[in-house]
Parts: C-alpha cells; structure tokens; sequence
C-alpha cells in the first residue's frame, strides 16, 4: 500500500467530481481521467484500454435533470484499482466497478438533496448582488461532493490492495464467478453504445452503421491492418460524412440556380 497512491488518487478523484459539474466538464470523461489514474498507479496501458471501454459505456449515459446515471467518476476509479491494484480481469474489473458507480450516482443525488436546501441563501446573495455569497454556496456544493468522492476512492483503494489475494484465489477457484464479471463488463461497451444510437440513429443511417461492421470485421481479420482496424474505419467515416457534405452543398448550389458554364 502507497501512500503517495492514496494522497495523489484522493486529489484527483476531488478534481474530476467537481469536474463533470463545475469545470470543464472533460477531465472526468473516462477515457481522460482513466490514464491519469494509470500514472498514479503505475500502470497507463491499463489506463488506456479501461478508458476507452468505459467510454463507449457511459457514451449514452446522460444527466437528465435529477435523475443521474451511474457515476463515471467512481467508475473509473474503482475499475483502475480492481485491474492494477487487485489485478482483475479489465472485464470483470469493468464488471464490478459498477456496484460502486451505482452507489456514487445516490452520492450525487444526496449532494444534490442537500444543496437544495442552500439555494436560498446564494438567492438572497443574489438580491444582494454579493458574488461572495454565491461563492461560497458553490465552493461548499464543491467540496461536498469532491470529499466524498476522495474518500470512498480511498476506501476502494485500500479494499482493493488489502483483498487483491483473496480476488485472485476467488478467480482461481470460482473462476465461474469471474467469467459472469467478465462476460458482464464486457458487454456494457455494446449496451452504452446501443443506448447512443437509440437515441440519434436515423433510419437512412442503417445502411452506413451495418457497412462499418462489415468493415470492422474485414479488416480486423487482415494481419497487417488489425491493430489499427478502429483507426481504419473511422477514416472511412470521415471520408463518408465529407463525401456527403460535398454532394449536399452542390445539391443545395443547383437547386438554387447557382451553378453555371455546365458545372
């Protein structure tokens, strides 16, 4: 156990909860904070294949007024440390991580709960025009929800170490157990995902979103070219898309009678 770990994890966990509020908004987005937390915990290619999984999971995954989806802040943290520190399986690190961002999503609604009640002062700040009250009401909503966040990241770092024998004795011995985590976490990319399309995918988009898996498999199948297969296909989308864009705008030019000389 390091304390150093401990002390650097707490303050950016503080960071990025004040973060998916109050700044810029960025910083705790998986794929960012994930390698950061890599570098605390000495392991960033973890960082960086968590990152972007948890990504694609919580792509879908809006606030929506109170109500608010799994945390991705404590997500992020607890699969770091269940996959470096407990030294889990990333799926099943992603698996169990979301016990711990479902718990962090009743952490935000009780902040939320409490802050409630103390709008009515940062109101009457307001009728004052005392930017001092207001501040001071967004700094206490601040470091409510950062010092929770530090300390249950804390919590699962210390757990994590002092439990990482017995994990992997479970994951020899129950390995049963471990694969349903695996099989879980890894499918929560493809649900986070799905959740993303249901929500803007248009039917004329079909036939572009079937041509990308077809892509994706041929080209992950050639040797030379899978390492960088999702590289590869999003090129192909941008092409696409600029393609589309071109034939639009010389549509909308003749339609318009803009065009001239036969061109």
């Amino acid at each position: 156990m390091n304390v150093i770990e401990i002390i650097l994890l707490a303050i950016v966990t503080f960071i990025f909860a004040i973060d998916q509020f109050s700044l810029t908004e960025i910083m705790y987005r998986p794929i960012v904070a994930c390698p950061i937390i890599g570098m605390i915990l000495g392991d960033v290619q973890t960082g960086l294949v968590i990152g972007g999984t948890y990504e694609l999971m919580m792509i879908g995954n809006m606030p929506v007024g109170g109500a608010q989806p799994p945390n991705a802040v404590l997500g992020s943290v607890v699969a770091m440390i269940f996959a470096v520190k407990a030294k889990m399986d990333i799926n099943a690190a992603l698996g169990a991580c979301m016990i711990f961002a479902t718990f962090g999503q009743y952490v935000v609604t009780l902040t939320f709960t409490v802050m409630s009640g103390l709008m009515a002062k940062a109101d009457k700040a307001a009728e004052q025009a005392n930017p001092k009250g207001i501040t001071a009401v967004l700094n206490t909503s601040m470091c409510i929800l950062g010092g929770l966040f530090a300390v249950i990241a804390i919590i699962a770092y210390v757990g994590g170490v002092a439990m990482s024998g017995t994990l992997e004795a479970l994951a020899a011995n129950a390995s049963w157990f471990m694969g349903g985590l695996s099989a879980a976490g890894g499918m929560m990319r493809f649900v986070g995902f799905a959740i993303l399309l249901k929500i803007m995918l248009a039917n004329d988009m079909w036939g572009y979103l079937l041509a990308g898996f077809v892509c994706a498999l041929v080209i992950g199948n050639i040797a030379v070219l899978g390492s960088a297969t999702l590289l590869l296909v999003a090129f192909l989308g941008i092409f696409i898309a600029l393609n589309d864009f071109r034939i639009s705008g010389l549509n909308k030019k003749i339609a318009e009678g803009g065009m001239s000389d036969g061109i």
